[in-house]
This record gives structure tokens, C-alpha cells and sequence, in this order.
């Protein structure tokens, strides 16, 4: 038996080494909490028969946030473990995360594994690029935070880099006026870096990036120039539902390019989350969340809480009274009344 140590930033990071070094089948032994984050000791049966000292292994990523005591990992599933296992995997959670998040309080566990953080687009702020996949909601997005900064009595200044695609400016367009707001079109990174020089004292900046493949090339080239072109803070906008291995490449695709932020959009109409988790997983700071079609109200701020809800709901086949029942749990989640279909 082959013994190991650990230490990384965070759950995700340590169980992405255990897996690079000594591949699947590693047995987690143990777990906690250490300066700089956490440390697991993990086992794998070695064809050695001498006996092997741990040794620590680190990363020096930085630390995203303080966490709580990881919940230990080495004590046999009880019953209701097995119960909750099973739903999550009905999520389709990563296998790493569904060990860690299988047994104890389920909201702690998932403070734990996660790194979750505000958007950071207020006055001062650098601008705020939303990235992501073709059609994954950026520009709906972008307008519901520029709502909301507007509510706030801090107008934003709204600019596009997708100006290219048909009716793309436009249906931005159509929520800045609504807005009494301009929206400024900028497809180069040096019109970006010109339009961002005309903000007012350092008034939110928003900037809606078109949708980009992260192993292509020249997308690729294009979104580090726009990011370092305005010193951007940048947030992979990414829709719910998608299938986990997917949405952990893509999260990862685009964390190699300097993303650090993630906002989910779709939440209401995906009954799973495994795909959500798997981005988060990778390391992406969780933010906020669409939960609606609204525009005013439209995001959510993701917590521990509220994905503890959510992963502890897996959907049967239901009918009737039962279904109802189900469509109930839904909108009580959402703080929404479910709607009756004819």
C-alpha cells in the first residue's frame, strides 16, 4: 500500500493530484484543514512490498478563501449516506466531489469543496468581462447586472465586442435604452481599451464578449488581448444542464485563459447539477445564478445553502399529486409559485 500527503488551496486542486499521481481507484484516507488549505492522505495498492514514508506534495495557487474543516472522508457510509449518494449521483456529481459531499452537513461539505465569491462590478472595479460558449446567455447576463447596478444609483457603461453577429448589438441595445444607458460597440481590443479610457469616475464597466471556442486558437488569442487590454476581471458564463465531463473541460478551457469567475445561467430549468459542480470544481470562483427569465430579478447569489437544497431534491418518475409535489419543491427553491399547465 502505497501512502501519500497532499496539501493544496482547496479540495478540487488536492483530488486533481491525487488522481494525476496515482489514478482513480486512490483510496482517500483522511483529510483536513492546513495553513495555505487543505491536505488529504490518500492510499494505492503499490507493487512495492517495503514500506513507504508519506511524503507532502503542494501547489502554489493562492488560497481563494477561508474554509471550514473538510468533513473526513475515512468513516463508512451509514444508510442515509448511501441515500444521499445516490442522489447525487443522480446529479451526475464528480465522483471526487460525491465522496466528499456524501456524508455530514451537506451545505458545510460543499463550502468545503467550493470556492464561492461576489461579482465584483462596482464603482472602482475593473471591468468585467463576460466570456463563455456560444448561446450560453452572456448578453442577457450583462443586461441583468447593468439592471441592477442601475436600481442601485450606479449607472454602468455597457460595451459589446460582439458587434459582428447578426442582431447581437441590438438585443443588447434593446436593454440599454430601456435603461436610459449607451451601448458602445467595440471589436478590437483596442477599441475596448479606448471605450473603457472614457469612463467616469471609475463607473461599473460591462463588457459583453462574444461567444468564444477556448481551443480555438484565435479565440483564444482574442480573449487574453481583450482581458489585458483593460485589466479585466473575466466570468465564464455557463448554462446549467450540461453534461459534467463537458462543463468541467470547458471551465478549465477557459480558466487556462485567465477566467476566475463563474455564473450559471438556466438554473430553472435544469433538474440536475452535475454539470455546474464539475465547472466549479475546477477551481472557478461560484458567483451568481439565472434563475429566471426576468431581467430585474433574474440572478441569484449561489450559496452553500441553496445548492445544498437544490442537490438534496433528485427528481422521480412522478405523477399526479406526486408531480405537483415536485413542482412545488422547485418553486419554493426559486421563491416562485409553480404554474398550473392546462
Amino acid at each position: 500500500m502505497r501512502l501519500k500527503v497532499y496539501q493544496a488551496p482547496n479540495i478540487g486542486a488536492a483530488m486533481a493530484m491525487v488522481r494525476d499521481e496515482l489514478g482513480p481507484d486512490a483510496l482517500i484516507l483522511a483529510n483536513k484543514t492546513v495553513d495555505g488549505g487543505v491536505e488529504l492522505t490518500a492510499a494505492h495498492e503499490h507493487p512495492s512490498t517495503e514500506a513507504e514514508e508519506p511524503e507532502a506534495a503542494t501547489v502554489s495557487a493562492p488560497m481563494l478563501q477561508v474554509r471550514p474543516t473538510p468533513i473526513t472522508a475515512a468513516i463508512p457510509l451509514t444508510a442515509t449516506d448511501l441515500a444521499r449518494a445516490g442522489t447525487l449521483r443522480w446529479h451526475g456529481v464528480p465522483a471526487e466531489l460525491e465522496a466528499l459531499l456524501a456524508r455530514g452537513d451537506l451545505a458545510r461539505g460543499i463550502e468545503t469543496a467550493l470556492a464561492f465569491g461576489k461579482i465584483p462590478c462596482g464603482v472602482g472595479d475593473p471591468p468585467l468581462l463576460l466570456a463563455g460558449p456560444p448561446g450560453a446567455g452572456k448578453t442577457l447576463t450583462a443586461a441583468r447586472i447593468a439592471t441592477r447596478l442601475k436600481l442601485s444609483g450606479q449607472p454602468s457603461m455597457v460595451i459589446t465586442t460582439d458587434g459582428r453577429r447578426a442582431g447581437a448589438a441590438e438585443q443588447l441595445a434593446a436593454f440599454t435604452r430601456l435603461l436610459g444607458l449607451t451601448l458602445i460597440v467595440a471589436d478590437t481590443p483596442k477599441q475596448l481599451a479606448r471605450a473603457v479610457e472614457r469612463r467616469v469616475g471609475g463607473q461599473p464597466v460591462l463588457v459583453d464578449m462574444p461567444g468564444l471556442n477556448p481551443t480555438d486558437p484565435d479565440d483564444r488569442a482574442y480573449l487574453r488581448e481583450c482581458q489585458a487590454a483593460v485589466n479585466a476581471n473575466a466570468a465564464l458564463v455557463l448554462p446549467s444542464g450540461l453534461d459534467p465531463a463537458e462543463a468541467a473541460d470547458t471551465a478549465q478551457d477557459f480558466m487556462e485563459l485567465g477566467v476566475t469567475l463563474l455564473i450559471a445561467t438556466r438554473l430553472d430549468q435544469s433538474r440536475r447539477l452535475g454539470g455546474l459542480l464539475a465547472a466549479a470544481n475546477t477551481g472557478l470562483i461560484l458567483t451568481e445564478a439565472g434563475v429566471s427569465p426576468a431581467v430585474a430579478d433574474g440572478l441569484i447569489r449561489m450559496t452553500p445553502s441553496f445548492l445544498a437544497e437544490r442537490l438534496s431534491y433528485a427528481r422521480p418518475k412522478l405523477s399526479g399529486a406526486s408531480e405537483a409535489g415536485s413542482l412545488t419543491f422547485l418553486a419554493q427553491a426559486f421563491g416562485k409559485q409553480p404554474r398550473s399547465e392546462p
